[in-house]
């Protein structure tokens, strides 16, 4: 658990289907936040959802892209804020599979550390939120880890025991789980694996264990979490005793290539990282970071050439923030935003975008756009095998194929934030102007990752104030999306 800190303080225009960025850039948004933005989650009608930090963490705002689909150049608007004597600060949140929105938890709340056990559901459709109950007998939740498993079902843990439960979203049921449980939730960060299993690294709170390199699974069949087997390196920070570690350990992230990239914290010199080969179950060291840079809480995205972007600085809540990049083999300091001498790792929040660009947001009013180089593969996109030809304003429709969800959950942070983006969006580009509208989509068939060629689907809900005529239909998955195709709005 981090003990209280000091006070925290898109792109060019949308070139919709193209599958290259000429090189890496950042960019500020044109219409900055009148706000410190902190957290964010994508809406399935390709909105962002960004919170208020710290000192207005009722509030939510929304960033909604140009009529060219940029980012960069979109609007806000303050959407509905949170039930009265709910203002959390490092929480739990996803997108749920029907669309709407779910936190639970904050270490603090209004400013005070409580580890609350309060959270609710934002319904973007009515732009309201509805307190939800914590599962039977929680006393905290506070900063934890929690995911959306492949059927749909939420899963929440309690920072600060070993207690998980299930929350089934069309009912509001909670379901105790996760039997076995090695340690207690705190510091861990969670990942989806192809196998529908979540992954985690243990980080040893409450029974330290000074070489302590366990890793679990949570096996949804089996509602059981097992030893995952040694991460060969110790990813969580040890430093200096029981007494004085912070047992912070950094973000993993699902590649493209089935391996995940897990990453650590160390006050005591350079952090670890570990490479998790989700075909045989076993681990194998990683490089160290440069110098000593680590990420004591902090972001990582996978970016859509299949690189991971992480955010780092010296040592634990050290300020000095760099950007390193993992490309399967080495890691590469890349240049940051300007302004950011200040950051420690924590500040920092990634969101994929449709664009295929992540956003970027560090609890100030400067947020910005990272655009990375390379391309994907063709191989990573989502391919559409059934689709309306023709929709009407204001109709929803089935949309069926394979890699809806992609090949990860995209962007991470740990236990204080999750924004998982491993649903489809679905977006119209009409042929006559060029302008850009995104459907609203819910009831995916899986939130699985990693799916193959097996079928899946989703439904949309097409803007009643889409352009009609000819039109281009791409299903985005993570930022990827698939080949276009045609359909006519009416």
């Amino acid at each position: 658990m981090r003990s209280w800190r000091n006070a925290l303080v898109a792109v060019t225009s949308l070139l919709v289907g193209a599958s290259v960025a000429t090189g890496q850039t950042w960019q500020s948004l044109t219409n900055q936040p009148t706000f410190s933005a902190g957290a964010m989650l994508l809406l399935t009608d390709g909105t962002v959802l960004v919170h208020a930090e710290q000192n207005d963490s009722q509030n939510w705002y929304k960033l909604t892209p140009d009529v060219n689909g940029s980012y960069l150049n979109g609007t806000w608007t303050q959407v509905a804020s949170l039930p009265a004597g709910y203002a959390p600060l490092y929480f739990s949140s996803a997108v749920l599979p029907d669309g709407r929105v779910i936190i639970e938890g904050g270490e603090y709340n209004n400013l005070s550390p409580v580890w609350t056990n309060q959270g609710a559901i934002y319904d973007p459709v009515a732009d309201r939120w509805t307190a939800v109950a914590p599962p039977a007998g929680w006393k905290y939740i506070g900063d934890a880890p929690a995911t959306v498993l492949a059927n749909g079902i939420y899963l929440q843990s309690s920072c600060c025991t070993k207690e998980s439960a299930l929350l089934d979203p069309s009912t509001l049921t909670w379901t105790s789980t996760g039997a076995g449980k090695f340690d207690v939730f705190d510091e861990e960060n969670w990942t989806l694996l192809p196998s529908g299993q979540v992954l985690t690294v243990d980080a040893y709170v409450f029974q330290y264990d000074a070489t302590g390199t366990n890793s679990e699974l949570y096996t949804p069949g089996t509602g059981t979490w097992s030893s995952a087997g040694s991460t060969v390196v110790q990813l969580w920070d040890s430093c200096r005793g029981a007494g004085q570690a912070s047992y912070e350990v950094g973000p993993a992230v699902l590649r493209p290539d089935k391996t995940v990239f897990a990453t650590g914290a160390n006050r005591c010199g350079a952090a670890h990282t570990a490479i998790f080969d989700t075909r045989t179950g076993t681990w194998t060291a990683g490089p160290d970071f440069p110098g000593t840079l680590g990420i004591a809480d902090g972001p990582a995205a996978l970016e859509t050439n299949g690189n991971v972007l992480m955010m780092t600085s010296p040592l634990v809540f050290k300020s000095g923030a760099k950007f390193v990049e993992w490309n399967g083999s080495s890691l590469t300091k890349i240049p940051g935003p300007p302004g950011l001498s200040s950051d420690s790792s924590y500040y920092g929040h990634f969101l994929q975008l449709p664009t295929g660009q992540l956003l970027f947001t560090d609890f100030s009013s400067d947020a910005e756009v990272f655009t990375p180089g390379g391309s994907y593969d063709p191989a990573w996109q989502p391919t559409v095998a059934r689709a309306p030809g023709t929709v009407t304003r204001g109709g929803t429709y089935t949309i069926s194929g394979t890699q809806f969800n992609g090949l990860s959950q995209g962007a991470t942070y740990g236990d204080d934030y999750q924004s998982a983006t491993n649903y489809p969006v679905v977006r119209l580009v009409n042929l006559g102007t060029g302008h850009v509208f995104y459907c609203r989509t819910h009831d995916h068939s899986t939130m699985a990752v990693a799916t193959g060629s097996k079928r899946v689907s989703t439904r949309f809900d097409v803007p009643a104030d889409a352009e009609t005529g000819a039109s281009q239909l791409f299903v985005v998955a993570n930022g990827i999306p698939s080949a276009p195709v045609g359909v006519t709005v009416q």
